[in-house]
């Protein structure tokens, strides 16, 4: 009987990881470019990281995978990392301060009981923590968006809410703070008919609520306008309201395009803020947000933050293949063509990989998925040139002679 890989867990083939490689490679030089720095956090953590107030939602807390640490009689349970925000949080409560930006490249674990390959996913994030303005968010939004613009990607649609102004509605709805939390969390993984299932059973309020319960795809002007009509009526949604028109306004000043849809949520309970999506089709394919109680819940001071996460195994299975005729470097076989060759054929690899090619040794005869061949012998001329496309041939006794004929012939 053959051994099967785990439920739920997914292999890369060498194709699948060079279109991983990839995105996770755009992701980290964007990220650098906006002058972010590259971190690694654990893959287990302890559960009380996730379990304390202001983190996961009960839905998936549910869904982690738990164990005890074993240690003699004591032990405490951990699990397998079910969020890249929260421990990368955790290490800047533990060793940073001041501002900070800051990327990683994570695998996550979240049980799926449909059996569908989905239990391990992989992430880019980035997180700007120590920065509290709008201005911080439209930072983290532009930096999203020209990853997803780079990989070549058409059709993102950018969501957005607040979280905020979601617990603003839930308040003026007259919900107990229990009832308040359990609905919150519901909006935040993804029912999207929480709001207006509730506000049927408060049919006072539900009049003066309903532009908001329905509003999606609305101009900022919208929001403006109710702002006006409900000053008076509800007061205490004006702060998550303007909070949020300070950010979706310097977005039209960039020019950013957007869909506006309160009733949304992302799944994670520690959003305080603007809460942004990506989608492509149905298909979610990144989101983030501000997470201002995060930092001082774990004992960090009054530290605002906002981040996100592009899913990595999603993207990859999305690109176009022009993306990596223009970013794959050239495939060159080393190949000996007589004894007495394979020193010369191991520093030639060498200096192919120095000039930016990969340089494979033929080990089997067969020609893979290479570009060019080039065969090594003992006497001149030392080295013949193949274009496995063409089936030129061309040929030289010199390294540099070689290279020059291969940016030539359009190699490099």
């Amino acid at each position: 009987m053959k051994i099967q890989r785990c439920k739920g867990m997914r292999d890369f083939s060498p194709a699948e990881m060079k279109g991983f490689r990839l995105v996770e490679g755009l992701c980290r030089d964007v990220c650098s470019g906006w002058g972010y720095r590259e971190v690694r956090t654990p893959t287990i953590e302890y559960l009380h990281l996730f379990t304390s107030a202001g983190t996961l939602t009960p839905g998936r807390l549910g869904k982690v995978y738990s164990f005890l640490d074993w240690d003699g009689w004591s032990g405490e349970r951990v699990v397998l990392r079910p969020d890249g925000t929260i421990p990368v949080a955790r290490m800047y409560t533990e060793s940073m301060q001041g501002m900070a930006r800051l990327f990683y490249a994570a695998n996550l674990f979240m049980f799926e009981s449909g059996g569908e390959e989905t239990r391990e996913r992989w992430q880019c994030g980035a997180e700007l923590i120590g920065a509290g303005s709008a201005m911080a968010d439209a930072e983290l939004i532009t930096l999203s968006l020209e990853v997803l613009k780079k990989l070549g990607l058409k059709g993102v649609e950018l969501r957005l809410s607040h979280a905020g102004l979601i617990k603003a509605l839930l308040v003026k709805l007259g919900l107990t703070p229990e009832e308040q939390g359990r609905m919150f969390d519901r909006i935040l993984d993804g029912d999207a008919m929480a709001l207006a299932e509730i506000s049927r059973e408060s049919p006072e309020v539900s009049d003066t609520l309903r532009p908001f319960l329905g509003l999606k795809g609305q101009t900022p002007d919208f929001l403006r306008n109710q702002r006006a009509l409900l000053t008076r009526s509800m007061p205490e949604i004006c702060q998550p309201l303007d909070d949020f028109l300070q950010t979706v306004a310097l977005l039209d000043e960039l020019g950013v395009k957007y869909q506006i849809s309160v009733a949304s949520g992302a799944g994670f309970e520690y959003y305080t803020g603007i809460i942004f999506q990506y989608f492509i089709g149905r298909d979610k394919v990144g989101g983030g947000g501000r997470y201002d109680a995060l930092i001082p819940s774990m004992g960090g001071g009054d530290v605002p933050a906002s981040g996100f996460a592009l899913y990595l195994d999603r993207l990859m299975d999305m690109i176009s293949p022009e993306v990596f005729i223009k970013t794959a470097p050239v495939r060159i076989l080393v190949r000996v063509k007589s004894g007495g060759a394979v020193k010369e054929a191991f520093t030639l690899a060498g200096r192919l990989r120095e000039a930016g090619y990969v340089a494979g040794l033929d080990l089997d005869g067969k020609k893979g998925d290479f570009r060019w061949i080039v065969e090594v012998r003992s006497a001149a001329p030392v080295f013949s040139i193949v274009d496995i496309k063409t089936k030129k041939k061309t040929e030289t006794s010199t390294v540099k002679e070689l290279l020059k004929r291969l940016e030539g012939e359009g190699g490099g």
